[in-house]
């Protein structure tokens, strides 16, 4: 790769990456929540020091908070806009070099409508907006079901399984790749892309991910590239059809987003199902009584949603001079909102180190972020993750942890990279 990616990657994440290691060495909490992801981190002892620290909290790299209240503010206020890599800013000429190492469209840079602000970002979701309604998610029950049972009919009876790669992932990229027209056989291609380009929604990551990352992206635009020149010669029943037809964006704006739509049609749930799996395990008095009262699948989800949170954070940048919290923040101050943080404020939720399923208030948690930019696939996790539990745990009613799981080494992405299992005896089943 050319030396000017390198540069790129010192002056976005490089010197932040050195840093943060600095400043956790000297005990700083953001550093050290953001700076330590080993595939058995946890995080939430960080975030409860960084909540002690007070509601909002500024240390030598920027504000944070993991106050609920300040959280849920801040993204749905209009006086701030979306912080990323792409709007910091340099002088110049150290822009201009970022500017000649330029990578393709992807979920984490403009116009991906995951990282910009209205009006361009009221323009891009209004454009796909319509394959995310109730009605149009309710239709694809039927075949979020199918596809469930033919993966839990190809898990070995009595056997071992990897439930991340067999099952966790497999479930939503089949849905996701149907809905933007791509052929079974890119599912697994599209896979490894999105788990090496997930990185990139941290920073200060090491360069060698970095440039995994840029790769990634760089072949996925390849395949785009051909896969939207075949959908303008035959176009099929699908939202990336639909897009290319209308002809409203241009072709870099539509692999963007298409770029976004996979990755986040998969990344959340995947992290969703491999959570909830490990809670219940976790706690097999509380899956034994939804063994008898099914009824309260929606509300675990919720509280798997809020519990170990599958997106842990997000930034916020002040387009003006303003208050948040009783603190003056000056135009361009960065926030970074703790969101799994959020889920876990005791002023909003009782107990809120507790995993309890029968929660009131769990559906209240801002996993999903809130404001303008809440996610548009919600709906779609929420009914893939309850369904997939719920008929898993019902098909392998035996079914046991064979190892320690091993968490992705990510901060904003929060869940397994393996999740190794003793499937059990199989029982037939039915949701």
């Amino acid at each position: 790769m050319s030396p000017r990616y390198w540069l790129r990657w010192l002056l976005e994440q490089g010197t932040p990456r050195y840093a943060l290691r600095f400043q956790a060495r000297r005990g700083d909490p953001f550093a050290q929540l953001v700076g330590s992801t080993s595939g058995l981190y946890d995080p939430y002892p960080h975030i409860e020091e960084l909540r002690g620290r007070g509601r909002l909290y500024k240390g030598p790299v920027g504000w944070a908070t993991a106050d609920y209240e300040l959280t849920r503010a801040a993204l749905r206020d209009s006086r701030f806009g979306i912080f990323g890599a792409h709007n910091v800013q340099l002088p110049g000429p150290l822009t201009k070099l970022i500017r000649a190492a330029e990578l393709p469209p992807n979920p984490v840079e403009p116009p991906s409508m995951l990282v910009i602000d209205p009006p361009e970002h009221t323009r891009l979701r209004k454009s796909v907006s319509a394959a995310f309604t109730p009605r149009a998610i309710g239709r694809l029950r039927e075949r979020i079901e199918s596809v469930t049972a033919e993966l839990l009919h190809a898990l070995p009876e009595d056997g071992s399984a990897d439930l991340i790669e067999d099952y966790a992932a497999q479930v939503p990229i089949a849905i996701i790749a149907e809905m933007l027209g791509f052929p079974q056989e890119s599912r697994r291609q599209f896979l490894a892309w999105g788990d090496a380009a997930s990185p990139l929604l941290d920073f200060g990551i090491a360069w060698r991910t970095w440039r995994e990352a840029a790769t990634a992206m760089i072949n996925m635009d390849g395949y785009l590239d051909e896969h939207i020149a075949r959908l303008r010669r035959e176009p099929g029943d699908d939202i990336l059809s639909s897009l290319v037809i209308a002809g409203d964006l241009d072709d870099r704006e539509l692999k963007a987003t298409a770029s976004l739509l996979m990755g986040a049609g998969f990344e959340t749930t995947v992290n969703l199902i491999g959570n909830g799996v490990v809670q219940l395990l976790a706690h097999p008095e509380q899956l034994a009584r939804l063994r008898t009262e099914p009824e309260l699948w929606p509300q675990t989800v919720e509280e798997v949603l809020r519990f170990d949170a599958p997106v842990q954070s997000t930034a916020r940048t002040a387009l003006c001079d303003t208050e948040l919290g009783g603190v003056t923040l000056h135009k361009g101050s960065v926030v970074v909102l703790s969101l799994a943080g959020a889920n876990r404020d005791p002023k909003m939720f009782e107990n809120p180190d507790r995993f309890d399923i029968t929660r009131s208030n769990a559906k209240d948690h801002l996993t999903f972020s809130s404001g303008i930019h809440t996610c548009l696939g919600a709906s779609l996790a929420r009914m893939e993750a309850g369904y997939a539990l719920r008929s898993l745990f019902d098909r392998f009613p035996e079914l046991a942890l064979s190892g320690t799981p091993e968490r992705r080494p990510l901060y904003t992405l929060h869940g397994y990279a393996r999740l190794p299992v003793n499937l059990g005896r199989r029982a037939t089943a039915t949701v």
